[in-house]
């Protein structure tokens, strides 16, 4: 069978950041988002897994019950791991209904087609796929002082000749302008559909990203105020402020 083609996004975020570079990203990530207060046997599904260096992190730390569903087979193919990888589209979930106990995204909302349409598809699909207190973990770029700054120097051709990690980024970025700056331009709605399915469990917005974790039931968490549910700015670290997809 011949290999699946890759395409010029595929290209340039294969091209972003080494495996290992990925690898300490995300386990930065789950760390911060309190996975490491997780169950090691919860069954967890990473959709828009990508190349599937998110499942490498969780199984990392200890995590052995996992799966993966991206729309691309080309970056499946990259995939290689004891979890279990399938080929659909995340606003229809491969699953039975309250079968999972912790469904995560990184960097795949924001190429949704339709917002708020589309989002509300796939919010609605991982609640349906959850277990009652089941979680949602979301890591997704937002437009903060940061991010700006990293486009508008990603604007000027010699900083992306310096530098070939902004240079696939700032590609990245133009082949999905239409859905990024979409996804950039709506953060209200986009809060609205995770906070009006979800119980704030943590919520960190700052470095060009939003970090969040909702709670299947209100009542398996403490209420919003209670955790401090309004936004969080991240203490400013060297290993916080690189760019990051």
């Amino acid at each position: 069978e011949p290999a699946p083609t890759v395409s010029a996004w595929e290209a340039a975020y294969l091209r972003f950041e080494t495996r290992e570079e990925e690898l300490r990203k995300f386990l930065r990530r789950l760390r911060k988002l309190g996975a490491l207060t997780w169950p090691r046997d919860a069954q967890v599904v990473e959709i828009f897994c990508g190349r599937g260096t998110g499942l490498h992190a969780l199984q990392h730390l200890g995590f052995t019950r996992l799966e993966g569903v991206d729309f691309s087979a080309a970056l499946l193919a990259n995939y290689s791991g004891p979890a279990k990888c399938v080929v659909a589209d995340c606003r229809q979930l491969p699953f039975p209904d309250a079968s999972r106990d912790i469904v995560i995204v990184q960097g795949g909302l924001h190429h949704l087609p339709e917002l708020p349409g589309d989002l509300e598809k796939v919010v609605s699909e991982v609640r349906r796929v959850l277990r009652p207190c089941g979680r949602f973990m979301v890591v997704e770029p937002w437009r903060t002082p940061f991010l700006q700054f990293v486009h508008w120097v990603g604007s000027f051709r010699v900083a992306r000749r310096m530098w070939a990690k902004l240079d696939a980024l700032e590609t990245m970025t133009e082949l999905e302008w239409v859905t990024y700056d979409q996804w950039l331009r709506q953060p209200e709605t986009v809060l609205r559909c995770l906070e009006g399915n979800f119980a704030i469990e943590r919520k960190f917005i700052g470095w060009g990203k939003l970090m969040w974790v909702g709670r299947r039931n209100a009542e398996c968490g403490m209420r919003n105020a209670e955790l401090g549910g309004g936004t969080q700015q991240p203490t400013p670290r060297a290993t916080d402020a690189g760019v990051s997809s």
